[in-house]
């Protein structure tokens, strides 16, 4: 079953939660890294309330990322986190870029090695 989250401040609260898990931040430490409390971690984890957007820019310094990404949509499946489609689909397309520049590069190669010899 798959779960899509709607609710602005629950994303923005469950997203920074997963990331600050993924780098194996306690709130205590997340909040020293920010410059926040540890209180102000909780309220804004637990959607009790909004973030400013110096807060914000402050959180997402902390946790390396760019502040965008803490609003991308996550999906729950079986009730497990997993990687946001966005994300997954952008390294669909990054590969698929990426197999396309090696090609034209290749054919390029051969190309100006045929021209040359």
């Amino acid at each position: 079953m798959v779960e899509a989250i709607v609710d602005v401040k629950a994303l923005l609260a469950l997203n920074i939660r997963i990331i600050r898990k993924k780098w194996g931040f306690s709130q205590e430490k997340l909040a020293e890294a920010s410059n926040l409390s540890a209180q102000s971690i909780s309220d804004i984890e637990g959607c009790r309330t909004w973030v400013s957007s110096n807060a914000l820019e402050r959180i997402a310094k902390a946790l390396d990322v760019d502040i965008y990404q803490l609003f991308i949509p996550s999906v729950k499946i079986n009730g497990y986190e997993t990687e946001t489609i966005l994300y997954n689909r952008l390294m669909r397309l990054r590969n698929s870029m990426k197999e396309d520049i090696d090609k034209r590069l290749d054919q390029f190669y051969i190309s100006e090695k045929s021209f040359s010899q």
